[in-house]
């Protein structure tokens, strides 16, 4: 059945949401998530055939030249972000695909039942959650956690968004934390191993080979799978920054798809721009 509403920010429903995903998975095609912090970056992400677009707080910071993990920082109200990115830039340009908003879910300012009402009424087609605790670690991690700030939170709203019928992507980093993502009714779970590696604002290095973060990736796969079996695996950063890097997680683990925020967005902007500017500066001049 036609959405009413394509064309308008395209609200779906969460069971149009995972039927257009299992489509996608039944045409035999990976599924593409892209990360958006602008405009512009969205229409075309769409224009590309991404399955699904996702905004939050790093695509702002990352777009405006700092690195993603300045959207893990207190430089801002990380759900008002979202919420703006998608009011005034994506959800008015993108024609067709869903989008999905990225929740801070730990903000303890948020009553959380009456956020995620806005971000269904906005036109959002679900959340993810981010800023996200679960990359957190060390003696910052435990903080978090006792001061109740911590991935608990995350999981509870992913749990709240189910009982609301939300559509719900999350990122995890742990096989306990897909475990309770899936017992909480996650849709999809972003197996998350690092942050992007490359680019002018990305991290040097990845502290893990991509044969480990496929390892990683498939420890956290089966953490979901021990609890249940419908739910659709995505894998993204650390090492994993390019179509091809995509391709061999996808061989090696269970993952049918990928997800790219500066990866897709930032770095090929990166490139675009410096490879113009340098055509520009190679013309001749009389």
């Amino acid at each position: 059945m036609p959405n009413p509403w394509t064309g308008q920010g395209n609200p779906y429903t969460r069971t149009e949401v995972l039927e257009r995903l299992h489509d996608t998975l039944g045409r035999n095609e990976p599924i593409i998530v892209g990360g958006a912090g602008t405009g512009i970056s969205a229409k075309f992400i769409e224009k590309g055939g991404a399955d699904l677009i996702i905004i939050y707080a790093s695509g702002r910071f990352r777009m405006a030249g700092h690195g993603s993990i300045a959207g893990m920082m207190g430089y801002g109200d990380a759900n008002a972000i979202a919420m703006d990115i998608g009011e005034y830039e994506v959800l008015p340009v993108v024609n067709e695909i869903p989008v999905i908003c990225g929740v801070h879910a730990s903000d303890p300012r948020r009553r959380m039942w009456h956020w995620l009402g806005k971000v269904k009424d906005m036109g959002f087609s679900g959340i993810n959650n981010f800023p996200t605790h679960t990359i957190i670690d060390g003696n910052f991690r435990t903080s978090l956690e006792e001061t109740g700030m911590g991935v608990q939170k995350e999981i509870d709203c992913v749990a709240l968004a189910r009982k609301m019928d939300m559509f719900t992507i999350t990122y995890v980093a742990t096989a306990e934390e897909a475990k309770k993502m899936a017992e909480a009714g996650a849709d999809v779970i972003i197996a998350h191993v690092g942050c992007t590696v490359g680019g002018s604002i990305g991290v040097d290095t990845a502290a893990d080979s991509l044969d480990y973060a496929a390892q990683r990736t498939q420890a956290i796969i089966d953490g979901a799978k021990s609890v249940r079996d419908d739910v659709i695996f995505l894998s993204h950063g650390g090492p994993i920054a390019t179509p091809a890097d995509a391709a061999y997680i996808n061989e090696k683990t269970d993952t049918v798809g990928f997800v790219g925020a500066s990866s897709i967005e930032r770095l090929a902007v990166e490139t675009a721009i410096t490879n113009l500017t340098k055509e520009f500066k190679s013309i001749p001049v009389k």
